[in-house]
């Protein structure tokens, strides 16, 4: 089989080329010495040309996009995803049709689904798209219209929408916690009882290789998860624990984040701590037989593990 992945040189795509099966191509902005196969710098647009990197293809996985980016100074965002996550994603979809690629994976994100879900809900894969966030509406209309150019083309189609990934690498709000969490300090989210979804990267990983020639996954929408849900206090306490420190979390009462969130103008920061976002990753184990590989002590240990020795 010949698989062409997106974003090879990027946290998901270069975990992803060590574990999928068949003969790899890569798309990546820069190249990776540790890359066996046939390697292309390309960039993610409406006007971009994939030809030689589709000749032959069976099964695309498109891991690239423009990624969420917290302080984003673009004068218009919305503009920006949509030309590489929209745009790019459909131009590169309805070139692998038009080449016989038989199967289209599409790396979405749970940002289609919305922000946050209310205490006791889960996101399904069912629900209506609600994106909040220029990201969030890129990807959604990305979504529609590789399902819309499924029904034209005959090429199936396969959505992934995972949460919050971690593992060795991992960058953003989640390495800034190891580094809070390396600190022998008290913390004061000892009463944060929040659940959050998120998925370790070789999960994830095992899921999108399950996708690539199962039957069931064709034009199926699937969210991915651990199956194990974290408050902030519980994930604090993983990643302490993974470095041999007690959690030392102090219990200080939720409305007083919620406060200094509203008078320091950081609520949607605050949200992102102390709020709920859960997923129902069960079509996952329905339409697949799939489980997630590794358990979130597993997942939490090994990414920790990796902080500190390259910190």
């Amino acid at each position: 089989m010949n698989i062409l992945i997106t974003g090879v040189s990027g946290f998901l795509g270069s975990a992803l080329v060590q574990r999928m099966p068949g003969s790899i191509t890569g798309i990546g902005r820069k190249f990776i010495d540790r890359f066996n196969g046939d390697f292309y710098i390309k960039s993610l647009d409406r006007t971009v040309n994939y030809g030689d990197c589709l000749l032959n293809q069976n099964v695309v996985v498109h891991c690239a996009a423009r990624v969420h980016i917290m302080d984003d100074n673009s004068e218009d965002p919305l503009c920006d995803f949509r030309e590489v996550n929209t745009a790019g994603t459909l131009n590169l979809a309805r070139q692998a049709a038009d080449a016989g690629v038989k199967r289209f994976i599409f790396i979405s994100s749970i940002k289609v689904n919305g922000e946050s879900t209310l205490k006791g809900s889960k996101f399904a894969a069912s629900d209506v798209a609600n994106p909040q966030d220029p990201y969030g509406i890129s990807k959604a209309e990305a979504e529609a219209g590789l399902l819309e150019l499924a029904k034209e083309s005959g090429m199936d189609v396969v959505i992934i929408r995972p949460p919050l990934v971690y593992g060795p690498g991992v960058k953003g709000n989640f390495l800034n916690l190891m580094k809070l969490s390396r600190l022998s300090i008290p913390l004061p989210f000892g009463l944060i009882k929040n659940k959050r979804s998120m998925v370790y990267l070789d999960n994830l990983v095992d899921l999108i290789v399950t996708c690539v020639d199962h039957p069931k996954a064709a034009n199926n929408v699937f969210l991915a998860s651990d199956g194990d849900d974290l408050s902030l206090a519980r994930l604090l306490t993983l990643i302490r624990r993974a470095m041999n420190k007690s959690p030392l979390l102090l219990p200080i009462p939720v409305l007083l984040f919620n406060l200094f969130g509203r008078l320091l103008g950081k609520y949607d920061m605050v949200d992102r701590l102390i709020g709920n976002l859960q997923v129902d990753s069960s079509d996952a184990k329905t339409y697949l037989n799939w489980t997630a590989p590794y358990t979130v002590e597993q997942g939490m240990r090994i990414t920790v593990d990796d902080f500190l020795k390259s910190n």
